[in-house]
C-alpha cells in the first residue's frame, strides 16, 4: 500500500522523536480539525479501514498493508466498522486510543536496537506530550515538569509577553498581558502546564498567539486554526473548527 510503505527509516533517538511528532499531528489533525472529512471516509459500508499518521504531519484511511510481515507495526483494523455502533465521541476516543498504541509500536520498532539509556531517553520526550486520547477528549494531564527538548534537556521558560484574544472575562485562559516594563516570571508557563492546544496538542508557551472557543472553552494557537491577532480583534464570539462543524449540522 503507497500510504502505509512511507517511512523515514530514523535512527537516531531525535529521528525516532521527530518521526513520532510527525505522525502524531496528523492523527491529530485527523481527529479534531479535519474530523468531518475523516467520519466520511470511515464508512463502515467499506473493508477494514485503519488510520494512519505520517513523518510529513499527514493522514490517511486506507486497507492495512498487503505485505506480510508488514514494513512496520499496523495500526488498529477496522475503525470503520464501529463508527455507526456508538456514540460519536466515544468512537472518536476509541480511536484515539488506538492511535496512541500504534504510535508507541512504530516508535519502539525503530528504538528496538537503542540501548537502555536511550530507550528510557525516547519514551521521557514521548511522555512530555500529551496523548492523542488526551487531546481528543480534551483530558487535562497532570501538570507536568518542564519539557524536554530533542537533545534530551530541559526547555527554558519562555519570558515574551503572551497576547491572549479573550471573548469571555470569565473563561479560565493562559496568563493576560501585563505591562510591558514588568517582565514575567520564570513561574509563568508552570501555572500554565495544564493548557495545550485543542488541535496540536502542544503545551502552552506565553511567547506564541493563543485564542479560546467560547462554545468548548477549548484553546488553540492561532497559527493552528489560522487566525491572526490582528483578525482575533474583529471576532466577537470565536468558534473552533470542532465547534463550527458541529453548529453546522445541527
Amino acid at each position: 500500500m503507497e500510504g502505509a510503505s512511507m517511512s523515514t527509516n530514523p535512527r537516531t533517538v531525535d529521528e525516532v522523536f521527530k518521526d513520532f511528532k510527525g505522525r502524531r499531528s496528523g492523527m491529530l489533525k485527523a481527529l479534531t480539525t479535519d474530523v468531518e472529512e475523516f467520519y466520511r471516509q470511515c464508512d463502515p459500508e467499506k473493508e477494514n479501514l485503519c488510520l494512519y499518521g505520517f513523518p510529513d504531519e499527514a493522514w490517511e484511511v486506507n486497507l492495512p498493508a498487503e505485505e506480510v510481515p508488514p514494513e512496520l507495526p499496523e495500526p488498529a483494523l477496522g475503525i470503520n466498522f464501529a463508527r455507526d455502533g456508538m456514540q460519536r465521541k466515544d468512537w472518536l476516543s476509541l480511536v484515539a486510543v488506538h492511535s496512541d498504541a500504534w504510535l508507541l509500536a512504530v516508535a519502539f520498532y525503530y528504538g528496538a536496537r537503542f540501548d537502555k539509556n536511550e530507550r528510557k531517553r525516547l519514551f521521557t520526550m514521548i511522555n512530555e506530550l500529551p496523548t492523542v486520547f488526551d487531546v481528543v477528549t480534551g483530558k487535562k494531564p497532570v501538570k507536568e515538569k518542564p519539557a524536554v527538548n530533542s537533545s534530551g534537556t530541559k526547555a527554558k521558560s519562555a519570558t515574551k509577553v503572551q497576547q491572549v484574544t479573550q471573548a469571555k472575562p470569565a473563561k479560565p485562559a493562559p496568563p493576560p498581558p501585563k505591562d510591558e516594563e514588568e517582565p514575567l516570571d520564570d513561574e509563568d508557563d508552570e501555572e500554565h502546564g495544564d493548557t495545550f492546544c485543542g488541535s496540536c496538542g502542544g503545551p502552552y508557551t506565553a511567547d506564541e498567539f493563543w485564542i479560546g472557543c467560547d462554545i468548548c472553552e477549548k484553546w488553540f494557537h492561532g497559527k493552528c486554526v489560522k487566525i491572526t491577532p490582528a483578525r482575533a480583534e474583529h471576532i466577537k464570539q470565536y468558534k473552533c473548527p470542532s465547534c463550527s462543524n458541529k453548529r453546522a449540522r445541527t
